[in-house]
Formats: C-alpha cells, sequence, structure tokens
C-alpha cells in the first residue's frame, strides 16, 4: 500500500473526491507508478502530478486507468467531469489550452501527457518510499507541444491587455463627452418621468376593541381573549393585549386607549397591578399576572 502524501489544502473538494478515488484504484490494483505508467502510456511523472492533486488528470488517462484496474468508467467519468468544471471554472467539455497545444501536436485533446518513460528507470517518488510529494506549480509536459502553450498563454494575456486598454479608453472618452455637454449646458436638467404618480393609501385603520366585561365562574373576563397564560408585553398587540386592557381599567389602573396595542402606559399599569398583587414587577403579562386580572 503506498504512502500518500496530503493533497492541497486549497484543492475543491470535487477535485479532491476525484483524487482520492483515483488513488484507491491504484492501491487496489498493486501496480508501481512505473507499472501503471507502462500500462496506461502516461508518463510516471503525469502520474504523480494527477495523484498529487497537482494537475487535473485528462479524461483518457483516468478512462485509461478504469481500465487497467478493472473498474466501470462510467461513474469515475461522471466525477471527472465534475472535477473538471471545478477546475477550469466552465464545462470540461472544453478545455481551454491543452485542445490547441494538443492540435499544434498532432494528438488528441487530453493526450499531451503521454510520454511514457523507460520502466528500467525508477521514479523519484518511489525511490525514498512516497507518492506524490508537494511541489512548485505543474510546469506542464514537456515536448514540442511545451512552447506552443506558452506562446498561446502570452497571445492570450497580450490580447486580453489590449481589450483592456480599449475598453478605459473608450470609457474615458464618453465620460469627458458628459462633461462638456452639462458644462455648456450650465446645470443639467433633472430626469422626467413620464409615469403617473403613486396614489399612497392611508394606513389600514386599527380593529376597535369593546370591553365587555362580565364575570364566568368566579373569573373576569372582557369579551376578547379567555386566555390565562398567554406572554403579553410591550411592543406585543392584538385581541390578547386588548383583553388585558380592558381588565386593567376594571381594576382601576388606566392603561390608555383600549386599541390592543401594548405601550408604556399599558406597561405602566401591568406593573401598578403587579405591586399591588405583590408579583414579580417586570411589565410582562404572564400566568400570574392574568391570575391576578381574571381574579
Amino acid at each position: 500500500m503506498s504512502r500518500w502524501k496530503g493533497l492541497p489544502a486549497e484543492l475543491d473538494p470535487s477535485v479532491r473526491n476525484l483524487v482520492v478515488r483515483l488513488r484507491r484504484l491504484k492501491d487496489h490494483s498493486g501496480l508501481s507508478l512505473r507499472q501503471l505508467a507502462a500500462k496506461t502510456g502516461y508518463s510516471t511523472s503525469s502520474w504523480e502530478r494527477y495523484l498529487g492533486g497537482r494537475s487535473l488528470p485528462p479524461r483518457n488517462a483516468v478512462e485509461a486507468l478504469a481500465s487497467v484496474t478493472g473498474e466501470d468508467p462510467t461513474r469515475l467519468l461522471a466525477v471527472w467531469e465534475v472535477a473538471a468544471e471545478a477546475w477550469s471554472g466552465r464545462t470540461a467539455t472544453a478545455p481551454a489550452g491543452p485542445i490547441a497545444v494538443a492540435v499544434q501536436a498532432g494528438a488528441p485533446p487530453g493526450d499531451q501527457d503521454r510520454a511514457p518513460e523507460s520502466a528500467a528507470e525508477p521514479s523519484r517518488a518511489e525511490s525514498v518510499g512516497l507518492i506524490d510529494p508537494i511541489g512548485p506549480a505543474d510546469p506542464g509536459p514537456a515536448g514540442p507541444g511545451a512552447e506552443p502553450a506558452r506562446g498561446w498563454a502570452f497571445h492570450v494575456a497580450v490580447a486580453a491587455g489590449v481589450v483592456a486598454v480599449a475598453l478605459t479608453a473608450s470609457a474615458v472618452v464618453v465620460l469627458a463627452g458628459r462633461v462638456g455637454t452639462e458644462d455648456a449646458r450650465g446645470t443639467a436638467a433633472p430626469p422626467t418621468s413620464s409615469a403617473a404618480p403613486v396614489a399612497v393609501s392611508p394606513p389600514p385603520s386599527l380593529p376597535a376593541y369593546t370591553c365587555r366585561v362580565e364575570r364566568i365562574d368566579g373569573l373576569w373576563y372582557a369579551g376578547q381573549s379567555t386566555t390565562r397564560d398567554a406572554i403579553v408585553a410591550n411592543g406585543y398587540a392584538g385581541p390578547e393585549v386588548a383583553e388585558v386592557q380592558c381588565l386593567l381599567s376594571r381594576a382601576g389602573y388606566s392603561p390608555g386607549d383600549i386599541d390592543g396595542i401594548f405601550g408604556p402606559m399599558t406597561e405602566r399599569a401591568v406593573k401598578r397591578l403587579q405591586v399591588e398583587a405583590d408579583l414579580v414587577v417586570d411589565g410582562i403579562v404572564g400566568p400570574h399576572t392574568w391570575g391576578a386580572l381574571r381574579g
């Protein structure tokens, strides 16, 4: 069983999942990196990069690994497609860069890493008993396709720079023209709108509460709520608050308007009731305060 080094911490989870699966297949097959290179057609150094998470393996390399290890390639390729999309930032069906290199080298996309090493030459990683040491960024495969790849990247960078300069110059020209127009007019006219004015509807009226205080089975009720344990406090609104206000008014503690809104006046009235009933004075109506209101 190979002793794998940890994958880069910044590796995307989907790419990490693919690399872990490839490592398991390699370990279960019992193949060394040299044997794997000889059977798949991809060099030992390429497999070191693929299994170290420093380079995304081509689709053909994944298929080749599945073939030599007896694995069903369908599920493995589905994992590769997700990893390729995360690696490139776009769909993995049209990777940029390697296609151009492969076309110039006369090889199908994804095969530019095929450069089998001599089976007699041990890999650097296997000679020290470690697979995939974490090293500098992948320099890319050596060979006739390497220089065209660097040249292609350089041309892309130059083209991007030219586009950026052109866009900046266009923005400056437009801004200068706008400033000149406003200077000629003195002050820019405010934008006009052809939309019809929006009619602002008045706020909905608050529900009217009428206290209908009556004593039922030895308890007071005001016709708004029959609760005896609901928590009502400052900022609450509704029929429970109106019930509290009606019962406070009946007991002689004025809460202000019977509007169903628990405000400062209602809170002060509740605290006065709690003082008289020898309750915790917190201005919050709970089971004990309800008992004092209805008793």
